[in-house]
């Protein structure tokens, strides 16, 4: 280990980039700690660790600020930095999760959803999910039937039954 650096970096301020660096590193460790940030909300929270591997000094916390305002980090609904999302990210997820909440969204896992693939001319297959979705002989055979580039994927909790059916109507 080259001990001048160490001792040159006791003796001068940090550029602009290794105080971002720092940052980063000590928002990510309190998030992966902590579950998320609940110390950080100023330049002037970071200065603690600043002033521990730096000389404190005017220039310092000069430094500590122009990087903290150069990250532009969005903060919570608290008032703490977040590390992670930029603030178009941050504004995407509020509108994502008010309209989930709007919506009466909720996760369910299905271990017993099972997939099953139908192939199709890509000319046809808009008009085809059209008719699968009205079809009242396939209406309850899958949970949900998704356009892909090649045909229609379905998922289902009875693949059996499913490729029976679709097999019936193809022949």
């Amino acid at each position: 280990m080259d001990h001048s650096n160490q001792y040159e970096s006791k003796f001068r301020n940090p550029t602009r980039q290794e105080c971002e660096d720092q940052i980063k590193r000590t928002l990510m460790t309190e998030t992966l700690r902590q579950g998320g940030n609940r110390h950080f909300k100023t330049a002037k929270d970071f200065m603690p660790i600043f002033e521990a591997l730096y000389p404190s000094s005017p220039s310092l916390t000069k430094q500590v600020q122009r990087a903290v305002k150069s990250m532009n980090m969005p903060k919570d609904d608290k008032g703490f930095f977040i590390v992670d999302k930029t603030k178009a990210q941050l504004a995407q997820d509020q509108e994502l999760s008010t309209l989930l909440q709007r919506s009466f969204a909720a996760v369910e896992e299905h271990e017993s959803f099972e997939t099953l693939f139908l192939r199709t001319e890509p000319n046809y297959k808009s008009y085809l999910l059209q008719l699968i979705y009205e079809s009242e002989t396939l209406k309850d055979k899958y949970i949900t039937a998704i356009d892909t580039s090649n045909g229609i994927l379905f998922l289902t909790e009875n693949k059996a039954l499913l490729t029976t059916m679709l097999n019936g109507l193809i022949s």
